[in-house]
């Protein structure tokens, strides 16, 4: 097996480079889908959301309302760092067992938003990361999540700077043009990751 951490920030095409790897039969476990999982109604996690930030975290079918939350922990990064200890801790846990579970020849690649601001106990193969400027990520978040201009800058801000992300990458892909030039990094990948043992 081989894992592999795919990163980047916010509108940065790392989902575009997920669809792509899984099109060339890459096992993907997406951390945000895992991070949904693990706060679903009845979870020890959501369970500890509730207690420390308040039962108006709740919809009316006790799950959580992502809405009222984000409002909460993007504006306050002590906050931020409450729930990211609930919640990742979690997400390790969850996300051990899928890899797991996968077959002992696939290439994993583990599709992680956060994987510089989060402590990740995986020995990754290798670390690709999505990259285009800030303006182009501005630009994708305003017209595919209908986020205001500050918004978006916001969200951007609230993760790690992309200096970082680069430091800690074995590969680069540039998404700051058409999807077809993505998609021909993205292919270029693949081959390497299929050839290397």
């Amino acid at each position: 097996m081989k894992l592999v951490g795919l990163t980047g920030g916010i509108g940065s095409g790392k989902s575009t480079i997920a669809r792509r790897l899984a099109e060339h039969g890459a096992h993907i476990i997406d951390a945000d889908q895992v991070a949904r999982e693990v706060v679903k109604p009845g979870t020890p996690a959501l369970a500890e959301i509730a207690a420390v930030f308040g039962t108006h975290v709740l919809s009316a079918d006790d799950s959580l309302n992502r809405d009222v939350l984000g409002d909460i922990v993007f504006s306050d990064p002590a906050k931020r760092l409450q729930l990211n200890a609930i919640v990742h801790p979690a997400v390790q846990k969850r996300t051990q067992e899928l890899i797991a579970q996968a077959p002992h020849d696939a290439v994993v690649v583990y599709d992680v938003p956060l994987l510089v601001e989060t402590q990740n106990e995986y020995s990754f193969d290798e670390i690709v990361v999505a990259t285009a400027p800030e303006s182009v990520r501005v630009e994708r978040l305003m017209e595919h999540r209908g986020m205001l201009e500050s918004e978006a800058a916001a969200r951007i801000e609230s993760q790690a700077p992309e200096e970082e992300r680069l430091k800690i990458a074995s590969h680069i892909i540039d998404t700051s043009g058409d999807i077809l030039h993505t998609y021909s990094q993205v292919d270029a990948l693949w081959s390497q990751l299929k050839n290397v043992d």
